[in-house]
């Protein structure tokens, strides 16, 4: 089971110092990846958020660092963890230029990207993108086709309905190969969606049964559509308090003291899910804002804990 750590990019933590304090730790305890995420602006109107009536925008939106920019500097800082998005929203960007920047990315770091992406949700962002909401769908087939042609061999040439890049030498091209491809997904569409154009599956870890059905999900899907469901990968988001003392009964799934958390792991071991990506809000269960050397604590305890 491979470990992962979202940076402190937004709520009470964020700050450079902190982003390269968390990289150089994770990396120094054995941690597997460090992890980015996209937030373009945070209305000052209610937004509906999953269904319902309108809701505030929760707080943490109110500064989020640009993730690729961050992950280049934070490739600066460290040699080995992976480095990913856990997500952008493709498609408020054109994908000759997200597949630009991840490439720049590859080789500043050497080879170390994982390119999470996701459709988007908020409306306000589409907007200030330029982009129509229609595009959600079928947008992101093309998103992820466009990048992968960028990463390609030269001449590059794509033709599609939302994008078209005349046949053109693109540069730098990617170190790896093959850029890992994540799609945060959690119905049963873009589950099959992503099956189908992506390398791994970014679901959250909202419960284990929740998850574990996902992943099955995902795998048959991947091997209906004629691919080895060995060769995709699940990168479980558990967005969940980390805290000293143990919450017991009604406490978040992968989330609670590193003892509990732990033993959420053993269970998952032989799942299917590859690798979870711990992303606290800096806060603990109670609300209280965390202090940076109590949460890296708390990461070491984990994961000595972990691969035990």
């Amino acid at each position: 089971m491979e470990l992962g750590i979202a940076l402190p990019t937004s709520g009470p933590l964020a700050g450079p110092a902190a982003i390269a304090r968390v990289a150089q730790e994770a990396e120094r305890l054995g941690y597997d990846s460090v992890w980015t995420y996209e937030r373009l602006l945070r209305p000052t109107a209610p937004v509906v958020m999953g269904g319902g009536e309108p809701q505030p925008v929760p707080e943490v939106y109110r500064m989020v660092y640009e993730p690729l920019e961050t992950l280049s500097y934070v490739a600066a800082l460290t040699e080995r963890v992976k480095l990913g998005t856990s997500i952008i929203d493709a498609l408020l960007h054109p994908a000759v230029v997200l597949a630009k920047r991840f490439a720049t990315l590859d080789q500043l770091s050497g080879g170390r990207v994982v390119a999470g992406l996701g459709q988007g949700w908020m409306p306000q962002e589409f907007t200030a993108a330029g982009v129509p909401m229609s595009r959600i769908g079928a947008g992101l087939d093309e998103v992820v086709a466009a990048m992968r042609a960028c990463w390609g061999p030269d001449p590059v040439a794509y033709d599609g309905k939302f994008t078209r890049i005349a046949e053109s030498e693109i540069n730098p091209k990617p170190v790896q190969a093959h850029v890992p491809v994540l799609v945060g997904a959690m119905t049963p569409g873009g589950v099959r969606r992503t099956a189908r154009i992506a390398d791994g599956l970014n679901p959250v870890a909202v419960s284990r049964d929740v998850l574990l059905g996902l992943t099955t999900a995902f795998r048959s899907a991947a091997e209906e559509f004629g691919r080895d469901p060995a060769s995709v990968t699940v990168v479980a988001r558990a967005n969940v308090p980390i805290t000293g003392k143990p919450l017991g009964d009604g406490r978040p799934y992968l989330g609670g003291a590193p003892s509990e958390i732990a033993d959420d792991l053993a269970g998952l071991e032989g799942t299917g899910v590859d690798q979870v990506l711990f992303a606290p809000s800096g806060h603990d269960s109670e609300g209280r804002a965390q202090e940076i050397d109590e949460l890296l604590a708390l990461y070491a305890e984990l994961i000595d804990l972990a691969r035990r």
